[in-house]
């Protein structure tokens, strides 16, 4: 994709772009969760390589790294212009990234979404980077740093904590779930959380997974019986 220092200026960057576009956001979604799941992302292609990703001599690490960075510049969730929808496509342009590694970005960043999942809309036609990427976005949605997040998002919007009397919805479709604002926070750990484990697309993520998802199995057992006094 480039020569080294080209490519360190790059990430450079991308670096600056996230750090700018997201500075508004919350903790939940803000440039410590990028760092974190460029760090996840690059971890889990090292150990997927061999398996079902090419080699290292090839732009993987890059195409890897720059999805990560770049995958929630224009989230849905914190669009503020519908010209910020094209912020990432415009940076590749001006950085020159050539258009196979290009593409196969804007494709990874436009699959990337529990939301179409839910749809059924999920692209075939996905590169073999795209598993790595989407799995270390959705380890750091699960776990300690998951649950974290959850309640600083539930926060942000001001949902409800946890009512007893607001089942979480089982039938989610890709509409209720970007309008989802009257749901409490605890339920969406049984709409999308949990369910994150088993949708996980690498070896590698699912390993990871599994420790994550038995924290929060136990976290919500203790925070049950702390709601209902029994503990």
């Amino acid at each position: 994709m480039g020569s080294v220092g080209s490519w360190e200026e790059t990430v450079r960057k991308a670096e600056k772009l996230v750090e700018e576009a997201m500075k508004d956001n919350d903790a939940s979604h803000d440039a410590a969760h990028v760092w974190r799941v460029r760090d996840l992302a690059l971890s889990l292609a090292r150990e997927e390589q061999g398996l079902s990703l090419p080699s290292s001599n090839s732009n993987t690490m890059q195409i890897v790294e720059l999805a990560a960075l770049l995958h929630d510049i224009g989230d849905y969730k914190y669009l503020r212009d519908p010209s910020e929808e094209k912020i990432v496509e415009n940076f590749l342009d001006e950085e020159g990234i050539e258009e196979s590694s290009k593409m196969k970005i804007l494709r990874i960043i436009k699959g990337m979404g529990f939301k179409d999942e839910l749809a059924g809309s999920a692209s075939n036609d996905l590169p073999p980077e795209f598993g790595v990427v989407q799995d270390a976005d959705r380890l750091d949605a699960i776990g300690a740093i998951g649950i974290a997040r959850c309640f600083t998002f539930g926060g942000s919007r001001n949902r409800v904590l946890h009512d007893p009397n607001i089942q979480p919805q089982s039938d989610l479709s890709k509409e209720k779930y970007m309008k989802n604002d009257e749901q409490t926070t605890v339920n969406h750990f049984h709409e999308k959380l949990l369910k994150l484990r088993a949708l996980m697309k690498t070896k590698a993520g699912q390993k990871r997974a599994e420790r994550r998802h038995k924290f929060m199995e136990e976290f919500l057992t203790e925070f049950y019986e702390e709601w209902d006094g029994r503990a």
